[in-house]
């Protein structure tokens, strides 16, 4: 029977699920942000994935993470330290002992806390909370594994089967702390499991079990309410940034008119984004996983060719493999997204962890004078508008458009306000249907954008060639004169740099001139908006220009580096923007915050090395 526990609100909580990669972690995470985000609260998610694909059971390297800060306000970061810490195992432990808060509540199961435990995770001693020095948390050992076992006696499922549920003994113990309905996990578990009611019935038997456990047990004698933030009324759900950019792509298909196509090649963490197009062929969506990376772009360009939006996905090796072709779209002038969701590198690197090292690969990865677009989406939700916004510019301009996104939003989370599609824009691509010339010109231009016009396959009277080979530059020939080169040089560098004028001013949040202007680009938003938000309420002189548009540069930057005396630009890599701002701005002087850890910046971090910046 449940004990009486007072239930304190509080304003924001952060939990950090983590065992072995078989321990559904992911899972666990998921399910207990998707009740918070139905609830109402604001969330920011970190999932955090080992690095090798079977690693050792029980080892530090095999280690899976799920970090979820949720609050009764509107939440930017998954949080730097986690108030609740659960843990699988003692590797789980040993891996996230750093990323607790003071006073921190840590949960473990402790049936795995025994000899080969400790020894597999690399303690040196039998006591690794000694070994630790966590002193000042408060520590429960709960005997998972045994209580999932005992829940499920009677089910005669196989151990192996059975000792899969405790994940969910977990998160019933987590929703008890919180103070948080279960139906929505039992609805997910009868819907996912349909097929198999007796693993749905187990898996809701256990959730229980655990919430239960909490309640009768003196070692959670606190509970905590977190009230629903203040969020703008509408349909909302949780999104992540991968999902995000999928759904932007086939918002961009239907307002342009244009069927969508997608041929990529899997590679963390892109992958998604193509099962994501997979699944919707009732929109029209067709998707080709292709044999390797080059085979995927290049039926991407053969399709933009044949009047389709063409999109391909990858992350920085493919991306490097994609070059070529990427040179074959800017001469041929197709519209084109290519989505490089970046992680660390180079090589095969750190294929799940998040780094923003592409950049310099994004502007200038290809042989040649061969400028494109390139843009950064900054939040989860946003890759929706980025991506919409690629395709805009792509179709409508008749150029390749290189998006980025990085690892930590594409696989975190956030609540996403659906929206109405008559909010966007309509695109128009320059689809010509006929001409009054004798002859049709493949490379005759719009005065306005110097974009060509998208002549579709079969259309008679438009008959013409593309390719890699320079093209005259009107009636589109092969030419091979330099005079005619350097026309058609100018010309693509000038059609990219014309898109300037059809994309936003750059804002600032925070006062327009001041004492220092910390600057940004993609995925590090919410950790710098944090940061800065912090020190102004502290009383600090402290502006963020945050960077969607990258080239081109918004027409405005140079005037807003000029109002602060210091700028410092912050990048989870060695200076690529930093480097790319001295090029553009050489008149400012440019401090620099870098990061190249596989991991997203902490707040904390950013804030000591800002106060030291404005004290210098």
């Amino acid at each position: 029977m449940e004990q009486n526990k007072i239930v304190t609100e509080t304003d924001e909580v952060v939990i950090r699920f983590s065992g072995d990669s078989g321990d559904g972690m992911q899972m666990t995470g998921t399910l207990f942000t998707d009740t918070s985000a139905l609830f109402g609260n604001g969330i920011s998610t970190f999932p955090d994935y080992p690095a090798e694909i079977r690693a050792p059971q029980g080892t530090v390297s095999g280690v899976s993470g799920f970090q979820v800060h949720f609050g009764s306000k509107k939440i930017y970061t998954p949080g730097d330290y986690c108030d609740v810490l659960i843990v699988m195992n003692p590797a789980a432990l040993k891996a996230n002992a750093r990323w607790l808060k003071k006073g921190a509540t840590i949960i473990c199961d402790a049936d795995t806390f025994n000899e080969k435990g400790i020894q597999k995770a690399g303690f040196k001693t039998d006591d690794p909370v000694s070994e630790l020095n966590l002193v000042d948390y408060n520590i429960v050992f709960a005997p998972i594994t045994t209580m999932t076992k005992e829940a499920l006696k009677d089910k005669n499922m196989d151990v192996k089967s059975v000792v899969k549920c405790k994940n969910m003994f977990a998160l019933g113990i987590c929703y008890y702390i919180y103070d948080m309905s279960m139906e929505h996990t039992f609805k997910f578990l009868n819907n996912k499991f349909k097929k198999k009611p007796e693993i749905a019935e187990a898996n809701i038997l256990v959730v229980k079990a655990g919430y239960n456990y909490a309640a009768n047990t003196h070692q959670f004698a606190n509970r905590y309410k977190i009230k629903a933030a203040p969020l703008a009324k509408g349909k909302y759900r949780s999104i992540n940034g991968n999902q995000a950019a999928a759904w932007g792509f086939i918002a961009a298909s239907e307002k342009s008119g244009r069927p969508l196509f997608c041929g990529s090649y899997p590679i963390t963490p892109a992958t998604a984004i193509l099962e994501e197009l997979a699944k919707r062929k009732d929109l029209g969506v067709k998707t080709l996983q292709a044999e390797d990376e080059i085979a995927g772009i290049c039926t991407s360009i053969g399709a933009a060719y044949a009047g389709n939006f063409a999109v391909t996905t990858t992350s920085g090796p493919g991306l490097s493999l994609k070059s070529e072709a990427l040179g074959l779209a800017v001469m041929a002038e197709l519209p084109l997204v290519l989505v490089d969701v970046q992680r660390g590198g180079p090589s095969t690197g750190l294929p799940t962890k998040t780094e923003q090292s592409d950049l310099n690969q994004a502007l200038y990865g290809r042989n040649g004078e061969c400028p494109l677009v390139v843009m950064a989406a900054s939040t989860p939700s946003n890759c929706f508008d980025y991506a919409f916004m690629a395709g805009k510019i792509a179709m409508e301009h008749m150029t390749p458009v290189i998006l980025l996104s990085d690892g930590f939003i594409a696989n975190g989370s956030e609540p996403w306000k659906i929206p109405a599609m008559k909010d966007y824009p309509e695109i128009v691509p320059p689809i010509i249907t006929e001409t009054s010339d004798p002859v049709f010109y493949p490379y005759r231009r719009d005065e306005k954008r110097l974009n060509r016009y998208w002549a579709l396959p079969g259309t008679k009277g438009l008959e013409h060639r593309v390719g890699g080979l320079e093209k005259d530059a009107v009636k589109g020939n092969v030419s091979h004169d330099p005079a005619n080169h350097q026309v058609m040089v100018n010309i693509r560098a000038e059609k990219v740099a014309r898109v300037a004028d059809f994309i936003p001013e750059q804002e600032v949040i925070g006062d327009q001139s001041g004492d220092l202007l910390v600057v940004g680009w993609g995925g590090t938003f919410g950790h710098l908006l944090s940061a800065v938000e912090e020190l102004r309420a502290e009383g600090k002189s402290v502006s963020l220009c945050h960077v969607n548009y990258i080239n081109p540069l918004p027409k405005n930057i140079g005037q807003i580096l000029a109002n602060y005396k210091k700028i410092v630009v912050c990048e989870l890599n060695m200076g690529q923007f930093a480097n790319y701002l001295k090029q553009n701005f050489q008149q400012f002087h440019y401090h620099q915050i870098n990061k190249t850890e596989g991991l997203p910046f902490t707040v904390v971090e950013l804030k000591e090395k800002m106060l030291n910046i404005l004290s210098e």
